[in-house]
């Protein structure tokens, strides 16, 4: 291995402010782009064994640099406090929408939350996180939306087929079956006011000609 490769490596991904592709980081450095993979493992081991702030990561296709996931309290303490451009609930779930059943429509989109995503899809376009990526063939050829590389960098995915599975999101079945038991009402035998009206009082008993007995001084 040539050794200029891991320096011009480490310097350029220092100054990358996106994930670069090995292809495109063999032809700045002139090398194969499995030379340029082995580097990069290679230098991403070292980091972890000397338990750097800092990992290689490979991410949306491409390597970087970012924090490592122990030093992620002090990060979050110096980027994140004082922030309020977080995404709503409404632009998160949507967002997962988005992820795991791309490419989809906003209509689709809709149908699975039950309400109106325009304003969300406005906002989570402007962020960056996802992106028209084709059309509907059928009738109205729908505007058909994925997640982007941005959406893949944030998380730290490599690609959208490292999303955790969604049963890893349901609960147990002996879960769902306590849960359905919670619900379920079950008339009491012996409770004293079985057989009274709706209102809660008991029914009149009809006399011998099967009327019921009438209160001579109830007013109509």
């Amino acid at each position: 291995m040539a050794d200029h490769i891991a320096p011009a490596l480490e310097a350029i991904l220092l100054v990358a402010e996106e994930p670069l592709p090995p292809e495109l980081l063999a032809k700045l450095v002139g090398a194969s782009v499995d030379d340029v993979v082995d580097h990069c493992d290679t230098l991403a081991a070292e980091y972890q064994a000397d338990r750097r702030g800092f990992i290689l990561a490979r991410v949306a296709g491409g390597y970087r640099y970012q924090t490592a996931t122990e030093q992620a309290p002090y990060v979050e303490r110096f980027v994140l406090d004082g922030q309020s451009a977080r995404l709503s609930a409404a632009a998160l779930e949507t967002l997962a929408v988005v992820a795991y059943k791309q490419p989809v429509s906003r209509n689709q989109i809709a149908s699975i939350r039950g309400v109106n995503v325009d304003g969300v899809m406005r906002t989570l376009q402007q962020r960056g996180y996802v992106d028209e990526v084709a059309r509907d063939p059928g009738p109205g050829q729908a505007v058909l939306y994925g997640t982007t590389p941005t959406f893949l960098e944030r998380l730290g995915l490599d690609s959208v087929e490292e999303l955790p599975p969604l049963g890893d999101f349901f609960p147990d079945s002996d879960v769902v079956e306590a849960l359905e038991r919670g619900l379920r009402v079950t008339p009491d035998d012996d409770d004293p006011v079985a057989g009274s009206d709706e209102n809660g009082s008991a029914e009149p008993n009809p006399d011998e000609n099967g009327s019921a007995e009438s209160n001579p001084d109830e007013t109509a």
